[in-house]
């Protein structure tokens, strides 16, 4: 590990660093006896992967980065699925729903898969995450509960958890309603007839034969193995059991299973084991403020950010204030895109101390990438927008003439930014698009900005011309220049806000523009 490296990551502001400091104090910079440190995220398949999903692995394997930068420890990342947990109701986002409906209950694992490409609805949902993070490029092994369970992994842990019963009971029922606490049990078992998940009342543990047993819905007595897959248990001492057997060092988790995240920690402490290192985040909100939901649906799927962005705009959005609650829909793309833009042409020019401050590192792995042919996402939109087109090579040819030199095979970064913009443009500038007339005055102002364009060369740059439009508004006395801008974006580019002017018009070109503003002195239709 390079020294100056370890320095600058020791002295590093970035929460990632903080986060690997503190866990490498968890573990008393020691190896556990394991072999390695071990990260993990969980996924509960019970919905279709979704962003919040990703975020815990971008950002779990950013913590693990900084990690590697601060110790020599090996270490390992798990994503775990809980797949034998019974589906409790049907996601609203999924064909077949009448099918799906008829095995409720059952582990995902047991369920058809209503999409009809994986042998059940667990395993369509775990393919469709991890073919996600492989093409993001992380570094983990998939874990399947099903799998743990059934292959009599997690057996020891689960005879353990019958040894200490009441212990575990006596944590768990302060935190239960007095209705649930009467029927309480660590263990599920796994019906023999139906192969639902069930939650009956334990009349006996067997700790000798490793056995429960429980009262059906039927009223009869049955008794079943806590081990080999015939139980499943309470996520909750789930979540503790399975720190204690992979020996968990580090997983983080959402702000709303805070209680949960107190009470495994026990159960597992119970297990003799000590519980990980965790990070409490924020969640996602939706358009209208709800949290994201994988059953609902409501929040961006991972498929959708990257029809009209480029992934590391979505990790960018992990990265930043994980402890802060951010609505995560379609509006948030374009900020995101340029601030990642931003922090990848400011990378280079920082001072090394700094670099690993930076969000390009974490997003990166220390290793940025560098284009010099940059325009911003909100000018590609614009441009798009005035432009009325979805043809790449019309966009190429105003980019070709503002960054003489810049092509599709030179710059791949900005090749593919232009697709993005269009896709944005079709499905959420188009059809918002709303042009208005100039009033009296307007028509007056803008007269004397093609005046004032005029007196310009036509390849000014974005700061000349900037000047000029800004001396126009001011020369006509508006109350506010933001409301001399907001004309000109609601007049040329029919929305209320836009992008710099001055950038915006040189990338556009001097004549076009001139053009532009004597059709809408001429009150003529801006949407053709």
């Amino acid at each position: 590990m390079n020294e100056n490296n370890c320095e600058n990551a020791k002295n590093s502001n970035a929460w990632p660093f903080a986060e690997a400091r503190a866990l490498l104090k968890h573990l008393n910079g020691q190896t556990p006896d394991k072999g390695y440190v071990l990260f993990e995220t969980g996924y509960g398949p019970s919905g279709l992967p979704h962003i919040g999903t990703f975020g815990e692995v971008a950002r779990t394997s950013m913590v693990r980065h900084a990690f590697h930068h601060l110790s020599d420890l090996p270490t390992k990342l798990f994503a775990f699925s809980d797949d034998m947990d019974g589906l409790r109701k049907v996601p609203d986002n999924i064909p077949n729903k009448e099918m799906v409906e008829q095995h409720l209950g059952k582990p995902l694992t047991q369920i058809p898969d209503p999409f009809g490409t994986h042998e059940s609805f667990g395993h369509h949902n775990n393919a469709r995450l991890q073919a996600f993070l492989d093409d993001f490029g992380f570094e983990y092994q998939f874990k399947s509960s099903t799998e743990y369970y059934t292959s009599n992994k997690f057996d020891n842990m689960l005879l353990k958890i019958l040894v200490e019963y009441d212990k575990i009971i006596s944590v768990v029922l302060p935190t239960l309603g007095q209705e649930r606490r009467e029927t309480y049990s660590p263990f599920m078992p796994v019906c023999k007839k139906t192969g639902v998940v069930l939650q009956v009342p334990v009349i006996e543990q067997n700790v000798d034969d490793g056995t429960i047993v429980y009262e059906d819905v039927d009223g009869s007595k049955v008794e079943t193995p806590v081990t080999g897959g015939h139980c499943k248990l309470q996520w909750k001492a789930d979540w503790g059991m399975r720190w204690a057997e992979l020996g968990v060092d580090y997983e983080m988790s959402g702000k709303d299973l805070i209680d949960s995240v107190k009470l495994s920690s026990k159960i597992c402490r119970i297990l003799g084991c000590k519980p990980p290192q965790n990070l409490t985040y924020e969640l996602f909100l939706d358009d209208q403020g709800a949290k994201i939901s994988k059953s609902k649906g409501n929040g961006l799927a991972v498929e959708e950010w990257l029809r009209y962005a480029p992934p590391e705009s979505l990790s960018l959005f992990m990265y930043q204030k994980p402890k802060t609650a951010k609505r995560l829909y379609f509006d948030v793309i374009p900020r995101n895109v340029d601030d990642y833009l931003t922090h990848v042409e400011k990378y280079n020019a920082q001072d090394e101390t700094k670099k690993m401050d930076s969000p390009a590192w974490h997003i990166h792995a220390g290793h940025p990438p560098n284009e010099t042919a940059h325009l911003s996402y909100n000018i590609l939109l614009n441009l798009a927008s005035v432009c009325h087109t979805e043809d790449k090579a019309v966009l190429w040819h105003f980019i070709g003439r503002y960054r003489p030199g810049a092509t599709p095979e030179n710059a791949p970064i900005l090749d593919k930014l232009v697709e993005y913009a269009i896709n944005y443009y079709r499905d959420f500038i188009r059809p918002a698009k709303q042009y208005r007339h100039a009033t009296t005055v307007e028509k007056v102002a803008l007269e004397d900005l093609v005046k004032a364009l005029k007196t310009l060369p036509t390849d000014s740059d974005g700061v000349d011309i900037q000047s000029k439009v800004y001396e126009v508004g001011k020369h006509h006395y508006f109350e506010n220049l933001k409301d001399w801008f907001k004309a000109l974006y609601e007049i040329l580019l029919g929305q209320s806000e836009g992008p710099r002017m001055g950038s915006f018009i040189a990338l556009y070109g001097m004549e076009e523009t001139l053009t532009l503003l004597r059709r809408a002195i001429a009150g003529e239709d801006l949407r053709i």
